[in-house]
């Protein structure tokens, strides 16, 4: 059962080509009230060489002024799931929550199951004595089987429970890891579907969000907004879960038909090589946008590099987390892209767009009629080079007054041609799938969809 469970989580699970090219990504967790420091050489090392920036957290100074500090607990495993990690770590930071990315392996470098590295802020056994306002656990395979045979966070968690505290566990972790510490007694649960049968079954519902009492569970990668989301709602409140889903832009479309448009259609098939995908980042680039692209197009199989337009390859992210690219982007010359995709970010637009050799890319890439992508506010990068000119598109509703050519407004996603634009942050899952659509066709793009326990639809 664990071998069709963990192929239905993650489809590129540990492949070997996954592994090779894919980029590590640590959390750190500065936070506008704390920083911890990393333990590992690396991490010291990394957290130097990018000091200069500053994470941000993009909620108000009224609600961060007026709510209490509130600690948090993500641990991490070998095979954790990444999307829902990074996806968690995101928003609960932007809700102004101090969140410890801890690791129970014996090093903080994690391979996640997309075979990303994430690199922890501490060793789990840092926290056994800490008190927590919430330990929220991400699933994944064999990340879950890694949480629930760690005894220090075993020990932790069963306290939460004991002391009424919140937690919460996503995707495989409820019945993985949270069954066998006997902490779904008498607690109506949800999972992931490829693990429902291993819940009791009367209190197993098929919800993608089931609060009950202290506990929180979810089904998967694509229910982990609002997850997290309903997790913000607990510990702050209603308003400050309204406040942040407004900073991810979830609603800020029509939730129908007209979410997506497309213009000009043409066909993006590229017979049977492989699609090569590249994915350049700054410091200051969204990380959820980096993260769930990477994630969703690797699941389709498409051969994913990350590229640093930095000096080197250490990124600090919008949100505070490390990413560590598998190039840099001189090295990005070596070979022609099927497509290149801009992540968004206030401040890592403004350093991709200083770029010089982003730039030469990019137009080349045009000029060759390859195809192009970008997200949120980095549409700013493709303005610039007048890229956009006779083009429809979306962006952030932050960056539309800046654009001076057609947009398309009411839609999170819009493809004319051989371009591909989004709103970003909550439909940067959209647009990854709608890049799969695209490259391979509905039924591989529905296939991923499944697996995220993302609504998409059927024909």
């Amino acid at each position: 059962m664990e071998s069709l469970s963990s192929m239905l989580l993650h489809p590129t699970k540990f492949s070997s080509a996954a592994i090779a090219t894919a980029p590590s990504i640590s959390f750190s967790s500065v936070t506008p009230q704390r920083q911890r420091n990393p333990t590992s050489k690396r991490s010291s090392k990394l957290s130097k060489s990018i000091s200069p920036l500053k994470p941000k957290t993009t909620v108000t100074k009224t609600l961060e002024s007026s709510l209490p500090l509130k600690k948090v607990l993500l641990p991490i495993g070998f095979g954790t799931e990444e999307m829902e990690a990074v996806i968690l770590v995101d928003v609960l930071r932007r809700a102004g929550a101090e969140v410890t990315v801890a690791s129970v392996e014996p090093q903080l470098e994690v391979e996640a199951a997309g075979g990303i590295t994430l690199v922890a802020d501490t060793d789990i056994s840092t926290c056994s004595e800490d008190i927590f306002d919430l330990v929220a656990l991400p699933g994944g395979m064999p990340g879950s089987v890694r949480l629930r045979d760690c005894e220090v966070l075993r020990k932790i968690t069963c306290k939460q429970a004991e002391e009424k505290r919140l937690y919460g566990a996503i995707c495989a972790a409820p019945a993985v890891t949270l069954l066998p510490w006997g902490l779904l007694r008498k607690k109506k649960t949800t999972c992931h579907p490829a693990f429902m049968d291993k819940l009791p079954t009367f209190w197993a519902v098929k919800s993608n969000i089931q609060v009950s009492g202290e506990l929180t569970t979810s089904r998967g990668p694509g229910t982990t907004f609002q997850f997290a989301l309903s997790l913000v709602e607990q510990l702050f409140g209603e308003s400050a879960a309204k406040e942040v889903g407004e900073l991810l832009l979830l609603g800020s479309a029509n939730d129908d038909a007209t979410t997506k448009k497309e213009f000009n259609t043409v066909e993006w098939a590229l017979g049977h090589h492989t699609p090569s995908v590249l994915l350049p980042v700054a410091h200051g680039s969204e990380e959820i946008e980096v993260v769930v692209i990477a994630d969703i197009l690797k699941r389709a199989k498409a051969n994913v590099r990350v590229a640093s337009v930095e000096k080197d390859r250490e990124i600090l992210a919008s949100q505070g987390t490390k990413i560590v690219a598998d190039i840099l982007i001189n090295d990005a010359h070596e070979s022609a892209h099927d497509l290149i995709i801009l992540p968004g970010g206030t401040d890592g637009v403004q350093r991709l767009i200083k770029s010089k050799v982003l730039k030469k890319l990019l137009k080349e890439q045009d000029a060759s009629g390859r195809i192009s992508g970008a997200v949120s506010s980095s549409l700013l990068i493709l303005h610039k080079q007048g890229l956009l000119k006779e083009k429809s598109y979306t962006a952030h509703p932050s960056i539309v007054d800046k654009l001076n050519d057609e947009t398309t407004n009411g839609a999170k996603l819009v493809i004319d041609g051989k371009l591909i634009t989004s709103e970003g942050l909550a439909s940067v899952t959209d647009f990854a799938l709608a890049i799969v659509n695209k490259l391979y066709g509905h039924g591989r793009a529905r296939s991923v969809a499944e697996g995220l326990v993302f609504e998409y639809p059927r024909s």
